[in-house]
């Protein structure tokens, strides 16, 4: 939960960092480096599907980097606001009108 006095982990320099990460991964997803190599990794899985198994590991490892340092702190503070049709503790009357 962020606070009004927490330093903030977004900045402009963090979130260019994880679009620059994004781009490069998504050209690099297309391989069509891979299709006509029968190598196998660890003997029995094509190199094609051990790259797209690193790359989804890459993907992932970035959406952490996304949500660490590039997610947006306003949406925290608006999240964190109570609704403005919350005026304290709900009554529970369901007790009252069974009778």
């Amino acid at each position: 939960m962020n606070t009004p006095t927490a330093r903030s982990r977004t900045t402009p320099g963090s979130r260019r960092v994880v679009t620059a990460l994004f781009v490069l991964l998504f050209v690099v997803h297309h391989d069509g480096w891979w299709w006509a190599d029968r190598r196998l990794v660890l003997g029995f899985l094509p190199i094609g599907l051990a790259y797209h198994a690193l790359f989804s590991i890459a993907a992932g490892l970035l959406w952490a980097l996304a949500n660490h340092f590039a997610w947006p702190d306003e949406i925290e503070r608006w999240a964190d606001q109570p609704a403005p049709n919350e005026a304290g503790p709900k009554t529970n009357n369901t007790a009252a009108t069974s009778s």
